[in-house]
């Protein structure tokens, strides 16, 4: 006899839900791992877990309408000539021509100039109309070492060497040969409509020691006036940044795992680094226990999307902020403008992430010549200049509300955790309380 009830509803597993099930049904009939674009998808904890503390009695606002609140930032005081000096606190991250369209790269340019901040290559070298439009122009110097000059590192206004990104800490880049125009293959030195991979680590070093020679190396190219950048993935940030100032950087550029890449292995994207929001403060006690930090500035990126997600990224220690997936959106990526076309692609816009098939309907990610010219890039910089205003206004009011009248001024006592785990990772009390895990108390 059964004593099921007829009126009760199937129940999908929780395990083995639609997303699984589909991808082990996909690898069973390609036996080929899935390769995407973007960040992460799942939640993780983040900066939406964690609250200011406006001013009321115990701290004293400031008036946003007669009391200034500055937002500017200098980046490479350590040992460059010329450091590099910022309007605001919010920088463009390193995207490849390649990955990105001309015009796309085109207009990264032209609204971080228009806001007064930088933007950086990416894989692939320096094109001419990047560093046309780009007032502050940062140098990615990457293991693959595509496109690499001295001229070019000249040109530069910084160099950041790569030696992890959040979406892949220990693993290489990918571009399809779909995407080897004949442009970006003469760029490389690579043949034209063939895969290409980027290493996982730099063919000349092996270690810290090492890091510090290479350093040493391209100060002198760049006859020590470039600030020298070193990015890592968000996996061991208390170690990699203290192993990066002794190598000798100016500046720490360090990406969560909510970062986005050009295309990688999905297993990778979802399954390896650490949370934005576990990475900043361990940073921080590095740099604080070698007596450097601001000193050596520290740039935090991966999920960047809002003026809040800024100030509070200052508040736990950064000094900026990097983004890349909000800037792209900023210019069009994933426009719901383009809604058939991402249909017709099998997906739907926002979820978009093909980017590696060179198909993008918006012309960002992709070599297409008619898809790319769908993207004015004079209208796509404003766009992102645009964007980059609300962001540092919305910080702005943020830190006078805190009684603050500099946006780096922001600081861990500012701030609360909704929640234990966001406690612990960015060790500010949890909201009504004192405390937060591995303080002992309440």
């Amino acid at each position: 006899m059964s004593y099921s009830n007829p009126q009760t509803p199937p129940r999908k597993s929780a395990t083995f839900d639609d997303a699984t099930m589909a991808e082990i049904r996909r690898a069973a009939a390609t036996g080929i791992y899935d390769i995407r674009g973007g960040g992460t998808k799942r939640k993780v904890p983040h900066f939406d877990d964690l609250l200011f503390l406006g001013a009321s009695i115990s701290r004293y606002p400031l008036e946003g309408y007669r009391e200034k609140c500055d937002t500017s930032v200098v980046l490479g005081t350590r040992f460059a000539k010329k450091p590099i000096e910022l309007k605001i606190p919010i920088t463009i991250a390193g995207m490849s021509f390649g990955a990105l369209s001309g015009n796309a790269k085109e207009a990264m340019g032209r609204g971080a100039t228009l806001a007064g901040t930088s933007t950086t290559t990416g894989d692939g070298g320096m094109t001419d109309e990047e560093r046309g439009h780009s007032e502050k122009l940062v140098y990615q110097y990457l293991p693959s070492r595509y496109g690499m000059n001295p001229k070019d590192l000249r040109r530069a206004d910084a160099i950041e060497v790569v030696v992890g990104q959040g979406a892949k800490p220990g693993g290489g880049g990918m571009l399809l040969g779909q995407k080897i125009s004949d442009r970006v293959a003469n760029m490389r030195n690579l043949p034209k409509g063939i895969d290409q991979r980027s290493a996982c680590r730099h063919p000349d070093w092996t270690g810290p020691d090492d890091l510090e020679i290479k350093i040493l190396e391209l100060r002198e190219i760049t006859d020590w006036e470039k600030p020298i950048y070193v990015k890592v993935g968000g996996a061991r940030p208390y170690y990699d940044t203290a192993l990066a100032v002794k190598a000798g950087a100016d500046v720490v550029v360090l990406d969560g795992m909510q970062g986005g890449t050009a295309a990688t292995q999905d297993v990778f994207i979802e399954h390896v680094g650490m949370p934005t929001l576990a990475c900043i403060r361990p940073a921080v006690q590095a740099l604080q226990d070698l007596g450097m930090h601001r000193k050596v500035q520290l740039v935090v990126s991966g999920g960047i999307r809002s003026g809040a997600d800024v100030a509070k990224a200052l508040a736990l220690g950064a000094d900026a902020v990097s983004i890349g997936t909000a800037a792209l959106v900023a210019i069009g990526d994933n426009d719901p403008h383009w809604e058939e076309e991402y249909k017709k692609l099998g997906t739907t816009a926002g979820a978009y992430d093909d980017w590696h098939e060179g198909k993008d309907p918006a012309g960002i990610t992709t070599q297409d010549p008619e898809l790319a010219a769908r993207l004015d890039p004079v209208l796509a910089g404003r766009r992102l200049a645009n964007y980059l205003k609300v962001m540092t206004l919305e910080a702005q009011t943020i830190a006078r509300a805190c009684g603050k009248n500099k946006l780096t001024n922001l600081e861990p006592e500012d701030l609360c955790a909704l929640t234990m785990e966001a406690a612990a990772m960015a060790q500010v009390p949890l909201a009504g309380t004192s405390w937060y895990p591995g303080k002992g108390g309440f």
